[in-house]
């Protein structure tokens, strides 16, 4: 590939990268190769004079071995992932932020001026990062029981120079009352599904941020159950899987949100559960 054009480049990508059962064989082949060329991937297709050679020739093979034969996630192979209005760094560390997850942050948007706001299993810190980004007047708090997941997000606020703090918790356990709101993309597949799962999550993303027991919501009951008692908490947005919403919401309403609502994503599904109460139904949760 010494010197060989980026159309004969990726034209090769392609080739092994559709060949593995990747869905987008080509998308994936123009980003990893802008990513080691150092160009916008628009460039690949507007300057025919680019060639890739030198260094650059070894990085993209590996590039595309990453991605055909290990099924690596491209965006742990860019080692970033574009969320809202910023940009994360990802790796192995947390959950690729995935474009329905947006939807939470649709949610935290309706706060109140200054609401104090907690993005619960919070992983790269991109739920957290990106409502401080759009809306600096919130107070918000981000929490997960991962070591590495939360070192991760600390690092994308430093990098961002965002004012989020983060904090490890088990969910709710040993977290002070103290907040307007809470949003979640808490794990929600059953177990029975991991066969079904593409190879890029089941070799790549950590576990323990996906799984929840036999139906997939051993996590969430949990978690509505200490919410429940939560006096000052008024608004939860919870996201689930595909035909999880009604056992949510049902869920939410026997903890005290008389007013339950769903958000659909792009493709139909309801995929955030949105419960909410006034201060006299928090009283008697």
């Amino acid at each position: 590939m010494i010197g060989t054009s980026t159309r004969d480049a990726l034209d090769g990508a392609v080739t092994a990268i559709a060949a593995a059962g990747c869905e987008s064989p080509r998308l994936d082949a123009e980003l990893l190769l802008a990513h080691v060329l150092g160009v916008g991937r628009e460039r690949l297709l507007t300057e025919r004079e680019l060639t890739v050679e030198g260094p650059a020739v070894r990085a993209f093979q590996d590039a595309v071995r990453r991605r055909s034969i290990e099924r690596e996630p491209v965006a742990y192979i860019l080692g970033r992932r574009g969320f809202r209005r910023i940009e994360v760094a990802v790796d192995s560390r947390a959950l690729v932020p995935r474009p329905e997850t947006e939807l939470l942050v649709e949610v935290g948007l309706r706060l109140s001026n200054g609401a104090r706001l907690l993005d619960l299993c919070t992983g790269s810190g991109a739920v957290a990062l990106a409502l401080k980004e759009e809306r600096p007047d919130l107070q918000v708090v981000g929490s997960d029981v991962s070591a590495p997941a939360l070192q991760l997000a600390q690092e994308n606020a430093r990098r961002l120079g965002l004012e989020v703090r983060f904090m490890q918790a088990d969910l709710l356990a040993g977290v002070e009352d103290e907040f307007d709101a809470i949003l979640a993309n808490p794990p929600y597949v059953a177990e029975s599904e991991r066969a079904s799962l593409a190879p890029e999550i089941m070799r790549h993303e950590p576990h323990e941020a996906l799984f929840a027991g036999a139906d997939g919501l051993a996590v969430i009951r949990l978690l509505i159950e200490q919410i429940g008692a939560r006096e000052r908490l008024g608004t939860v947005a919870l996201e689930v899987g595909a035909g999880q919403a009604g056992a949510v919401a049902e869920l939410l309403r026997g903890a005290g949100f008389a007013t339950v609502d769903t958000e659909r994503d792009l493709a139909g599904i309801e995929r955030v559960v949105v419960g909410e109460r006034s201060l006299g139904e928090r009283s008697r949760a």
